[in-house]
């Protein structure tokens, strides 16, 4: 079958990886794709927000399937559209990948449905915002509503770091429409991780746990990323907490969407935080983590395609999933200054040495090709993956690769797999 993957990041390296391996997969593109991408797939030069382009290419090339990575194109209905045209396509549709485009929806959907999570309100003025946070006092976590990048969320520690996260999101208009409105919530206290479940809108499928780190820097530390590394299995989520979030928020969930008239189909993304009351719901995501997507991927035994085409079709029910029993680690090597400004264009050598590595895969997740160089196109640029017995096995081999590389111009987090290693 002919198959289109959506997206350029790590997370679509990942599925393309995956993907181009299934005997089923006769012909993979990726719109747009990036450096890394290009060699398991053919490039095509599509935006992946450019909803009817996608779509007119996909009636063109006759494309049985398209599995689509990124939150953005979801939200904009992508997924609609291709349906529309009798094009099979893994993802929520827009009405139900509103549970990511807006976090007011999602917070909504859990006080409607009694799905466990922090203690909200939303607001549109600043001022009723700044009344808010001066009655309930910080610690406290201020969220531009809509979709900013996996940059929208602000932990405030006191009041005037709040008032100015306000400011940030309303006035000076940081992450655009997306912060029309807020969210400002209690400051859960726990360890924070990541829950996957695959859907067909009746059957959840639960996905190996992980755990991403999403500071700048060690010891987690300095501002919020899209992600900095992330491993699995995540120890945190032992059997029985797995079985407890998904009675308590996975199934509650899917028949929420599907009582609002929204039936969800596609990778339910949890963000949760382990407190000592149980598990509660951070957030949602419409998609793959990223860079979870990355390890989850080195795990799995079963066919990729299969599983998100038994999704599309509504035969979850009859998919069992097998996962190596080892564990995998991924380090993401960012260019300097990011999440803030980052210059592009820097030259990237080693990875032939990285990738020739044993259960190492070097995702690409903002690179281009200049001719046989490949160069930095992004703020998080590679997503180097190690599968090994162990966390700290995994976290050593993926380390060693990251050494293998010369990229003056990256860094990277020196101590991903913290927390699963300290147990």
């Amino acid at each position: 079958m002919k198959v289109l993957v959506v997206g350029s990041g790590g997370r679509e390296h990942a599925l393309c990886w995956a993907i181009d391996k299934s005997p089923l997969c006769d012909k993979l593109y990726c719109a747009p794709g990036n450096a890394g991408i290009a060699q398991v797939s053919e490039r095509v030069y599509i935006a992946a927000d450019d909803v009817d382009a996608l779509v007119a290419f996909a009636k063109e090339q006759a494309i049985d399937f398209v599995v689509v990575g990124p939150e953005a194109p979801l939200v904009a209905g992508l997924v609609d559209k291709l349906n529309a045209a009798n094009i099979k396509a893994f993802g929520p549709t827009a009405d139900a990948a509103i549970i990511e485009g807006s976090k007011a929806f999602m917070k909504d959907l859990c006080a409607k449905y009694d799905i466990p999570t922090a203690e909200y309100e939303r607001f549109d003025e600043c001022d009723a915002a700044k009344e808010y946070i001066t009655r309930k006092h910080a610690p406290i976590v201020v969220k531009a509503d809509g979709l900013a990048a996996g940059k929208g969320v602000i932990l405030c520690r006191n009041e005037n770091e709040a008032y100015a996260a306000i400011d940030h999101i309303m006035i000076e208009r940081t992450y655009g429409g997306a912060g029309d409105e807020v969210i400002i919530e209690e400051f859960m206290r726990g360890e924070e991780a990541s829950f996957f479940a695959l859907v067909d809108g009746k059957t959840a499928l639960p996905l190996v746990s992980a755990q991403d780190h999403k500071a700048v820097h060690d010891g987690d530390e300095g501002p919020n990323t899209g992600g900095m590394g992330a491993y699995t299995p995540a120890p945190v989520i032992t059997p029985e907490l797995a079985a407890t979030v998904m009675e308590t928020i996975i199934n509650p969930t899917i028949k929420a969407m599907a009582a609002e008239g929204r039936p969800y189909k596609g990778v339910l993304y949890a963000g949760l935080m382990i407190t000592k009351d149980g598990p509660k719901l951070l957030e949602y995501n419409a998609r793959f983590g990223d860079p979870e997507c990355q390890p989850m991927v080195m795990r799995l035994k079963s066919d990729l395609l299969e599983v998100l085409l038994a999704a599309a079709e509504q035969r979850l029910d009859k998919v069992k999933l097998e996962w190596h029993k080892d564990a995998a680690l991924v380090v993401v090597m960012a260019a300097d200054g990011y999440p803030g400004r980052y210059e592009k264009g820097s030259e990237i050598k080693g990875l032939d040495k990285a990738a020739k590595m044993k259960n190492v895969v070097v995702f690409h997740a903002g690179t281009e090709a200049d001719g046989a160089r490949i160069t930095a196109n992004g703020g998080r640029v590679l997503g180097v993956t190690a599968r090994a017995k162990s966390v700290a096995e995994a976290q050593k081999k993926a380390y060693e690769a990251v050494d293998a590389i010369d990229w003056p111009e990256g860094f990277c987090r020196r101590d991903i797999g913290w927390r699963a290693i300290k147990r």
